[in-house]
């Protein structure tokens, strides 16, 4: 019998075996999967993008949304705002280098999703 000294990505997120409600991951998962938190860090995966190409690419989204989003994920380090000084003001959103790491996790779990949501929805029809 080979026992292993590792320990699991369950038993890292565990504090005295349950998953508590304090937890800072709770907050940064809440922002990342929101409803536009994935869709925006998706649609930045390829390249840097203003602000009315997002809200284009991600249909459907408010500018209220867009603005609260942005902003949240700027202050949670994953999205970086540049403003350049022109007439009119140009803003560009891209992604910041955790940014990056946290989208390429986050890619095969959209395409996973995409493969397979007309089952899953068709399922409860």
């Amino acid at each position: 019998m080979t026992v292993s000294n590792e320990v699991s990505p369950l038993q890292r997120l565990l504090t005295d075996g349950i998953l508590p409600a304090a937890c800072p991951t709770r907050i940064v998962l809440d922002h990342v999967t929101s409803r536009w938190g994935v869709l925006l860090l998706v649609a930045l995966s390829e390249r840097t993008l203003r602000w009315g190409e997002l809200r284009r690419l991600v249909e459907g989204i408010s500018e209220k949304m867009l603005a609260q989003t942005l902003r949240t994920l700027e202050s949670d380090g994953l999205v970086h705002r540049e403003v350049t000084a022109s007439i009119p003001p140009r803003v560009d959103y891209s992604l910041t280098e955790r940014g990056t790491e946290l989208v390429a996790r986050l890619l095969p779990l959209m395409e996973w999703i995409a493969d397979n949501a007309d089952d899953i929805v068709g399922a409860r029809a």
